[in-house]
């Protein structure tokens, strides 16, 4: 797995992001069954650049905690079987990588909604990026049913990583 992994916002104290990004990043692709080697883009912003990528992409001119840009489309949400057929598109044609698509994530977000919630900074973070892992793999939540299936993922995913609410801030 490959991460092309850009900070814009600099350190948070007492967190690796780049080696917890890698670690939630493939603890969700693995979790969801993903037969092949991804390739995925994670760039961390603060507000001003995210509600400026906001206003451009989705014409919504406010900050908000995570964008995620899908590199292809799935039939079922979490059903990679259709890339057996139709390889040539959405893999990396050098490194063979599945390319999963990018993720922009606002780390003024990030430890304004820690504080929020009262969970660790790290948890929020984590959260963030499992959900965005599941946008780029097909799963929404435009309706309450879509909504609760990936609440339920994302809750799985973190337990799996032994990323809980209940971890110290």
């Amino acid at each position: 797995m490959t991460i092309d992994f850009e900070n814009e916002y600099g350190e948070v104290p007492g967190l690796e992001l780049e080696t917890l990004a890698k670690q939630v990043i493939a603890g969700a692709l693995d979790d969801m069954g993903c037969p092949y080697e991804a390739r995925v883009g994670l760039l961390l912003t603060g507000d001003k650049e995210i509600q400026r990528l906001n206003a451009e992409h989705r014409g919504i001119d406010l900050a908000t905690d995570v964008l995620s840009f899908p590199m292809t489309e799935y039939d079922r949400p979490g059903d990679f079987s259709r890339f057996e057929e139709d390889w040539i598109d959405a893999f990396d044609p050098d490194s063979g990588e599945l390319l999963l698509g990018d993720i922009v994530l606002s780390m003024d977000h990030v430890l304004a909604q820690a504080r929020e919630y009262g969970h660790s900074v790290r948890r929020e973070f984590a959260f963030l990026i499992t959900h965005s892992v599941l946008h780029l793999i097909g799963y929404d939540h435009m309706t309450e049913e879509d909504a609760a299936e990936m609440e339920r993922l994302q809750e799985r995913i973190l337990n799996q990583l032994n990323i809980t609410r209940e971890e110290s801030k």
